[in-house]
């Protein structure tokens, strides 16, 4: 397997899948390469499977509740989990590169990001049986290969981190869910130790504190994460703090425990997840000690970069995504969300798994493995958060974020 260039992420998402040649994903790759060629005007349009395919997959049975997958190249693919099982219901083609995605407090619209140069957001309406239709114009983020977006918990602004280019976006969102002109575009200053992915800086996840309060937006490229305070009128952001993390981390992504008093974030460059003391007052993260996110003396065959961090609901477990040793990590969180220890790795489904993250039952926990084009599905055992994977991994094109909607009857 060939290994990745450690700037990977800073390159277009299309330079990064041709970079991978990973002779697994070879199919995989085709298919993303013509999805890109044969890309649809900004429209886009909703395509369920040929007949006699659903049939074969199941697809015409309502069994189990709806799932959007965002990818590289392939467009946003809808299934159904069922007991855990994955089965493809059909396709909107309408976004080139839909890296992530974000539901409407409603649940009515899906908000999705186009990771291009020159980086786009736009709605699209959810209907019946999950089909997506474009909701009013794409927007411009403002910035280079945005790679997060998050819906601001009033549901009034759409927030976007701009990795390219070390910024953090603001769209209003109207009353119909329709995203309209930009608001604010603030631009993170400075860079980091390391002389290929931190030349500058990189925004790579903006999210807004369990209170709806403040803003944090995490920047890979200064090694630092930014809180602020949005301005519910105006649309505009306001710094309130800066936490910096130990030089050459490269902070990533980073989640709250459910008490709302700590954070869990994972260092991309360095391998290991920092737990932060929280002041959910004045917004201000305190950081505190790391642990690394593979057992001591694992050694993968090439470097290691944690990407997916989640929070069991009851706060006693966190799961890390392990890029390069391909496996997610279990740690078991103590001291009240002060202290963690790793209990575990189990293998992701796949390979590199850019994402990661619970249903909202907090009974499945699903990977997205860019290069293997695998979802991997599994289930928690709810006294021991211990991960079983459910049947084999699902595949699609280089899915990167998978996004379940409330399931039942699991």
């Amino acid at each position: 397997m060939g290994t990745v260039p450690r700037y990977a992420e800073h390159l277009s998402r299309r330079t990064l899948l041709g970079a991978l040649g990973v002779a697994g994903a070879a199919g995989t790759a085709a298919a993303v390469a013509a999805a890109r060629s044969a890309r649809p005007p900004d429209t886009g349009r909703a395509r369920g499977l040929p007949t006699e395919q659903a049939e074969r997959n199941g697809a015409g049975r309502a069994e189990g509740r709806l799932v959007y997958l965002g990818t590289f190249g392939a467009g946003i693919t809808m299934a159904r989990y069922g007991g855990g099982t994955l089965t493809a219901v059909g396709t909107f083609d309408g976004v080139g590169d839909p890296s992530y995605l974000a539901l409407a407090p409603s649940g009515r619209v899906l908000y999705a990001l186009d990771e291009q140069r020159d980086g786009t957001v736009r709605a699209l309406a959810v209907g019946d049986r999950g089909t997506l239709h474009p909701l009013g114009r794409a927007r411009s983020t403002g910035g280079d290969s945005p790679t997060h977006l998050s819906v601001h918990p009033g549901g009034r602004y759409l927030l976007t981190a701009n990795y390219g280019s070390g910024s953090v976006a603001v769209h209003p969102i109207g009353a119909d869910g329709a995203l309209g002109e930009r608001t604010d575009l603030v631009r993170h200053q400075g860079s980091g130790p390391d002389p290929e992915r931190q030349r500058g800086p990189h925004a790579h996840q903006v999210l807004t504190d369990p209170r709806g309060r403040f803003v944090l937006a995490v920047d890979l490229g200064t090694d630092s994460v930014h809180s602020y305070r949005l301005d519910p009128d105006r649309g505009r952001l306001t710094p309130v703090a800066q936490a910096r993390t130990a030089p050459g981390a490269g902070p990533r992504h980073l989640a709250f425990h459910p008490g709302g008093r700590f954070a869990y974030l994972v260092g991309e460059l360095d391998g290991t997840l920092t737990v932060a003391g929280y002041d959910p007052v004045r917004g201000r993260l305190v950081l505190r000690d790391s642990w690394a996110t593979l057992p001591d003396g694992v050694r993968p065959e090439e470097r290691n970069y944690p990407a997916g961090v989640a929070v069991s609901a009851d706060g006693r477990f966190v799961y890390v995504s392990n890029r390069g040793h391909d496996s997610v990590a279990r740690f078991a969180v103590t001291d009240g969300g002060a202290r963690l220890r790793l209990l575990d790795t189990v293998p992701c489904g796949g390979s590199y798994p850019r994402y990661l993250g619970l249903s909202p039952s907090g009974r499945l926990l699903f990977t997205g493995n860019q290069r293997s084009g695998t979802v991997g599905v599994f289930r928690v055992d709810p006294r021991g958060g211990e991960l079983r994977p459910v049947g084999e991994p699902f595949a699609t094109g280089a899915p990167v974020c998978v996004l379940p909607l409330p399931e039942e009857g699991l």
